[in-house]
Parts: structure tokens; sequence; C-alpha cells
């Protein structure tokens, strides 16, 4: 589908941009933000959730669905956690250290921060947190980010609690829950598939010149999709950036087709009947599937040969029938357009048509199960969803699948689901916090990796490589220490040395002697500046920073120094270096008088390996020429 065609169907859509902040402590509680190994979980307790009324007297849709049975939610606990997370103490006041990040994010967007801050309660019963509900406050609104074509308008940035982190069946995970992340609501401004992908990532390379968490599931996004005539769906839980384009391809693919049914039903004057329960039909059934089971089953008027219909690739009409009746407990469905099939008889088949007083334009959805009351909820889940389908397209939250798809989730929440926090106090922004933080808003990653490639001639790979890292502000860090007391007319190609070893230390090393099992998470900042302060004033060799690193992973409270001698890494003086090669040149003196200066090349290699890099290869080159032209001089 071109990009016209995405403006002939009036496709709108916008984004909601998850990401952790990376303060110290959670949100409402002085708990530490860092995750932990479930195996190490101190504590476990059992909650049984279910919805409440707003201050409206409402009771919100989504939760209702969610509500809906006896769930028991069974969560770990942790040394590192404590009463607010198992919701047992009231919460703290909101964390000073992660609202400075939100609003520093806040401003990078150019939005307007609110004047006073108001806590809510978002009503939340999948047993993802202990109160059923999540904290979240409206901080800023009104800003823009600019992409390649067109301006995108950032409505909304809030700041709010994670989610506790799903490790089994209805059993959660307590270390992620409350840690600060910032939610980014845009505007419906994208047009086409691309321009989500390209928002996305502009929106990610703000996020990461800020103090936000990195590595997998620190950041998802979710994405609002509608076209003219169809209805808003939010795809939820969205991590991997390269899928944003073809969920949305999808999206727009999949309320097309679902608009063509209804226009098909509407022509057959389509109509959904009452479930009956079959049973007795398949009382003596061959079908594996059927034998012994309760069966209900449901005429759909004029809906034959468009529940087989496909929406998206690999996904029919009874796709979207089935995710429901599996919300409700049973495995799946039967429809008439795919029968016989599964071992059910033409003549089972017939009698359940006759059964249901069907035609020949109708068809028949079955549910089976072994419990009555889950096969009769499960039917009238679908016989929902029907009535939807000659409505046209619902209006439901939506699961990403790996190919693009998506699968219902749950409908979408309204109104009723926001209610205040009565147990935290709103607070004033100050003007003076404001100030203070727009006067130091961090680099954008852009201007970053040009002032990479601009003061130390950095190429675009490594600049980009260092400027996207966690490791950019140690970076910063040793390159300021390395220009100090350094000469103004020193070389480029000497920074550019420099950078690059730094760069490829922080980026290859390290990652390297991970893999190698090495436990590299004991290496601290000071250890990679006490080095490179010693490869600077040329006491070590750069060849020797691995395996200083390895000795100092097994041991960080020894010196670097100290290191460098026990492994022979230590730079020769001048009077050592002049014995070596003089030692080499007298040894070769005949090949040096027939090869005359040409035999410097061939000999440089024979006093690098002799030194192995305990000396610089440009001042060896110098000391080596030197002593050739005098040994020819002298015969």
């Amino acid at each position: 589908m071109k990009d016209h065609d995405y403006r002939r169907v009036g496709l709108k859509a916008g984004l909601e941009i998850h990401q952790q902040l990376n303060s110290k402590t959670k949100l409402f509680c002085s708990s530490p933000t860092e995750l932990r190994d479930t195996k190490e979980s101190s504590c476990t307790f059992s909650r049984y959730l279910r919805p409440s009324k707003s201050e409206m007297g409402e009771i919100d849709r989504a939760a209702l669905e969610e509500g809906i049975g006896t769930r028991r939610f069974t969560y770990k606990g942790y040394d590192s956690t404590c009463l607010v997370g198992y919701d047992e103490e009231p919460p703290m006041e909101m964390n000073l250290q992660a609202v400075k990040i939100a609003l520093q994010i806040a401003l990078l967007f150019d939005m307007t921060p609110f004047d006073e801050v108001h806590v809510m309660r978002k009503l939340v019963i999948d047993g993802s947190n202990t109160s059923g509900f999540q904290r979240t406050a409206l901080l800023a609104s009104d800003g823009f980010i600019d992409l390649s074509s067109s301006r995108i308008r950032i409505d909304t940035l809030s700041i709010e609690e994670e989610a506790a982190q799903i490790v089994g069946k209805d059993v959660y995970s307590l270390d992620r829950l409350g840690i600060p992340l910032v939610e980014i609501g845009t505007a419906p401004d994208i047009k086409t598939p691309k321009m989500a992908k390209e928002l996305a990532l502009k929106i990610g390379t703000v996020l990461r010149a800020c103090d936000v968490k990195r590595g997998l599931g620190t950041i998802r996004q979710d994405i609002n999709i509608s076209i003219e005539g169809g209805a808003r769906v939010e795809i939820k839980g969205l991590q991997a950036l390269e899928l944003i384009e073809d969920i949305v391809k999808f999206e727009v693919v999949r309320q097309e087709n679902l608009l063509t049914i209804r226009n098909e039903l509407i022509k057959n004057a389509a109509s959904v009947g009452e479930p009956i329960e079959v049973s007795q039909i398949f009382s003596r059934t061959r079908s594996k599937a059927l034998e012994g089971k309760i069966v209900w089953a449901v005429k759909l008027s004029g809906f034959r040969g468009l529940i087989g219909k496909e929406v998206q690739p690999d996904r029919q009409l009874s796709s979207e029938f089935a995710d429901r009746a599996k919300k409700k407990g049973v495995d799946g469905i039967f429809h008439t357009d795919e029968l016989p099939k599964y071992g059910i008889a033409k003549g089972e088949i017939e009698k359940l048509l006759t059964t249901l007083g069907c035609s020949a334009d109708d068809a028949a959805v079955m549910v089976v199960s072994e419990h009555a009351k889950a096969c009769v909820d499960a039917l009238y889940a679908v016989i929902e969803r029907a009535n939807e389908s000659i409505i046209g397209v619902p209006e439901e939250t939506r699961k990403p699948l790996s190919n693009g798809c998506s699968e219902y989730m749950r409908p979408l929440p309204g109104a009723a689901r926001m209610y205040p926090e009565t147990d935290v106090s709103p607070f004033r922004m100050q003007d003076e916090l404001i100030c203070r933080i727009k006067a130091n808003l961090p680099e954008l990653l852009d201007l970053k990796m040009k002032r990479y490639k601009r003061e130390y001639g950095l190429n675009d790979e490594l600049a980009k490589q260092i400027a996207w890292s966690e490791n950019h502000e140690l970076f910063d860090r040793i390159m300021k220490l390395w220009t100090i007391n350094t000469s103004k007319d020193v070389k480029m190609n000497e920074l550019k040395e420099a950078a690059t070893l730094i760069v490829r230390t922080l980026e290859s090393t390290i990652p390297g002697l991970r893999r190698e099992g090495v436990s590299v998470n004991k290496l601290e900042s000071v250890h990679f500046i006490k080095i490179f302060e010693l490869i600077k004033s040329k006491t070590i060799v750069k060849e020797g920073i691995p395996e200083i690193l390895r000795c100092l992973a097994q041991c960080p409270t020894k010196e670097v120094n100290d290191i460098a001698i026990d492994l022979g890494f230590v730079m020769l003086n001048r009077d050592e270096l002049d014995r070596v090669i003089d030692s080499i040149v007298q040894s070769k003196r005949d090949f040096i008088q027939s090869q005359g200066l040409r035999a410097v090349g061939p000999l440089m290699g024979v006093v690098m390996k002799e030194i192995r890099g305990k000396a610089d290869g440009k001042v060896i080159n110098i000391l080596l020429r030197e002593k050739i032209a005098k040994s020819l001089e002298t015969g």
C-alpha cells in the first residue's frame, strides 16, 4: 500500500512512548530500582483484584472485563522491596530526582510544564499492580518534534509507576513495580507507517540523551490507529521498533477488511441469534475435540462465507471471534465455514444447521468446553463480537504479534478508569526548578555525534556508537582529561587515535570480556580514567588494556601501575629501547649493507616483535632509521 493510499483511507495514528527513568529509587518509595533474579525472592503473597467504581459511580469497561472471574495473583517480594510496593503502607511523596528527569525530557520537546501537579489513580486489575491501580501524574503538555517532512505535536507527558513484571501464569515480580517512567503521548498526526517508525526513532534519540534506563523492556510503544469509517484501536506493548511499520500496515488492512465485511453483512440483512445448547447432536461423535464435551452454538444469519474471510495475514474474522472466546477460558471456536473438519461428520453439521434453523446464507458458531459456564460465557462473547461485525470496527486494545498482526486484549478504557489519588498531596511546580533544568539540558545525540566527529575526528560509526552508549559520559570525562595540558597544536590524528582507542575499549573490549565470563561489573570509572592517564603519559602500552582490565575485574582494589608491571606492559625507557635496537642492528649488519635504507621495513617487524608494544612505533621507526643510516656510514 503506497503513501497516497493511506491518505485516501484517512489513516490517523499516534504514539504513546513509555520510558523507564534511571532514578536511584522508585517513584513513591525509597526502594532501589534494580531488577532482581526471581530465585532471590524472600517472600510471596497472593491477592484477588476486583474493579471499583470511579468518583462518578461508574466502572470502567476494560477493568470490568479483566475483573470477571476469580483470578488469584501471586507476588514475589525481595529484601529490596517494601510495604509500599505490597500496598500495605501509604506512598511517600513523589521522587524529586525522577520529576527532574521527566521535566528535562518535557523541555527537550518544548513542552509547557503544569503549574500544579496532581497524582491520579489509573484502574489496573490485570494483576500487574498489587493495589489494583497505577499512580500517574500529568507534568507537561503542548510540545512538538520535527520529522524529515512534518512536525508532530506532542500532547502530554506524564510520570507514572512501572507495572510489576509477569514471571509466570498469574505470578508477578515486584522488583520492577514502582520504577518511575514517563509516558509521552503524541497527537494523531501520523499519516503513514513509515512516519510512525521515524517518529518512534526520533523520540527514542531524545530520550537516550537523558538519564533513562537502557536495555530490553525499559522502553515500549503503544500505537493508536484508525481510518475513516473505522475506529480507534490501541496496539499495546510494542518493543521491536522494526515491527512498527507492519503493525500500522496490517491494522489498516484489518479495518478495511472489517468494513468490507460489514457492508456485505448489511447487504445480507445479517443478524445474530440466541445461544442454544446442542450437546445432544454430538453425543455419539467420533471427533476427539467434541467427545464428552458441552457444546453450545449460535446462528449467524447472513454470515455464510464471511466468518472465514481473511482480515489480516493468517487471521480471519473467525480469529476475531476466537480471541473473545479464549478470554473466557475456552480453547477457541468452531464455525461452519470451515466444517466438516476435526473429525466432525457432515451429518452432524447438517443436523446442527437444521436445529438452529439456518438457511443457505447462514452460518453457525460452536463453543466447546468441559464446563457449562465457560462455554456459555465464551459464546456470549462471540455473539457480542458478531454483532460488532455488523456495525463495523470495534474500539479495543490489542496485543502485537511477531508477524506484525495483532489479537484482542480488552476493550479500550474510558474516563471511568481515572480517579484522584488521596494519599499523595498535589505539589506546585517551582519556576526556579524549571529554569535550572532548562539551563542545563543535555546535548541531543545528533549534536553529540557531530561534536565527536568535529573535535576528535571519529568516523560516523564510532561517533554514533559512543553517542548512543551508556558509556558516553565516561568517554567525555576521559577525553576531557586527555586534552588537559595538551598542546593546542596537537595533531587531529593523535586525538583521533586516542578517541578511537577509548571507544573500542568501552564498546568492544568490555563486551568481549563479558562474553568470556569476566565480571566486568566490578570495573569502575576510576579504573578506565587511570588506564588512559597512564597511556597518555606513555607509562603503559595500549596493547595491555584487555589483560589489565581482566585483572582489575578480579581484584578491583589493586593499583593499575602494579598490574601493568606484573604483566610486563610498562613502556621501555630510552636507554632500554636503544639497547634493543642496537643489538638487532648489530646482528643484521650484512642484511643492512645489502639492502640499505630498504632494511628499515623488515627490521621494524623484528624490533616490534622484540619490544612487544612496549614503545611507541613512531619513536621506534625514527631511532631504527637513524641507527641503520649510521651503520651504513661506518660500513
